[in-house]
């Protein structure tokens, strides 16, 4: 190899390497926070939005299943709808680690696509961490020293919304995103590249399940709590009852609540009052065009929302 081919070859090297200049860090950051913005409030609008329109437009059936006698007043929307925002930001903030570490070469996240049997594991993997991740912090938070600072915003709401579940104060809303990072540093540093699509399904899974948790209506089946196939999946009620009494810190999963004897003891008496029988809701042939224009209206959205993978690569959590 000649002296001038060498030289070609190491000036290749070093325009292949990103710049780390000022301009390049901006465009990274500013890049970050738009997907931020995009994806996590899109997912949050989503799916607080098609539960609001689901409890308006089955009135009756959700009535049935009403968890609590009070009703969020207006004030109570305006303050969680608010508070969602700045989360939104919050979180924008405390997930540039995953973009810095990325950069850094610390933090392994494969956006290519990964094997069927790969992406079901690690997202069974990142659930069940995530709620034990949850029932920890969740507990500290509920402490004598860091509760008004860090858990009383979200406890205003006595009576849960859907749009409730992003309503944190900052230092909640930074320990809550916090969550990815760390899991993403540890997989990495345990030499596992983690599947862009497991933790795309992840965050879905987790907004869901979260605007199910504050809905305020028992969504579950009779004898869910009854049956050992579905007794340890947390419901409605499990979460309600914990804004309205104390108690249940877990979040997709009853086994930590239970193990350390924080479940509240009439739980399954409460769930059994307010769930009902799952019967298919009557409703007229207007009624079923309007809903069937609103889904499709919110699956074009999701689909728009989800087309770019890249809001997966910042680790947005």
């Amino acid at each position: 190899m000649t002296v001038m081919t060498q030289l070609a070859a190491l000036s290749a090297q070093i325009e292949a390497e990103p710049a780390y200049t000022l301009p390049y860090i901006a465009e990274r950051v500013g890049a970050h926070f738009a997907n931020v913005l995009y994806f996590d409030l899109g997912r949050y609008l989503i799916a607080a939005g098609v539960m609001t329109v689901f409890i308006l437009v089955f009135r009756g059936w959700f009535g049935a299943r009403r968890i609590q006698a009070r009703s969020a007043n207006r004030k109570d929307y305006a303050r969680e709808v608010l508070s969602s925002l700045r989360t939104v930001i919050v979180f924008g903030v405390t997930t540039l680690a995953t973009l810095i570490g990325r950069e850094a070469g610390i933090i392994n996240l494969n956006i290519e696509s990964a094997p069927l049997i790969t992406v079901v594991w690690q997202f069974a993997l990142i659930v069940v961490l995530h709620d034990a991740y949850f029932y920890w912090i969740h507990r500290a938070m509920h402490t004598k020293r860091l509760f008004n600072a860090t858990h009383l915003h979200h406890h205003k709401s006595r009576t849960p919304t859907p749009w409730t579940s992003y309503s944190f104060s900052s230092w909640e809303a930074a320990a809550e995103a916090a969550f990815v990072p760390l899991f993403l540093l540890l997989t990495s540093t345990l030499g596992l590249a983690y599947a862009g699509f497991a933790m795309f399904l992840f965050l879905w899974h987790m907004i869901i399940r979260n605007v199910m948790a504050h809905t305020g209506h028992e969504i579950f089946p009779a004898g869910w709590v009854d049956s050992p196939l579905t007794s340890w999946i947390s419901t409605t009620t499990h979460h309600d009852l914990h804004h309205s009494t104390g108690h249940n810190y877990g979040f997709y999963f009853t086994w930590w609540d239970r193990w350390m004897g924080t479940e509240h003891p009439r739980y399954a008496e409460e769930f059994r009052k307010n769930a009902k029988p799952l019967r298919l809701p009557s409703f007229g042939p207007r009624t079923a065009e309007r809903i069937s224009v609103f889904m499709a209206a919110m699956l074009a959205s999701a689909v728009t929302l989800n087309t770019w993978t890249i809001a997966v690569e910042t680790g947005l959590g």
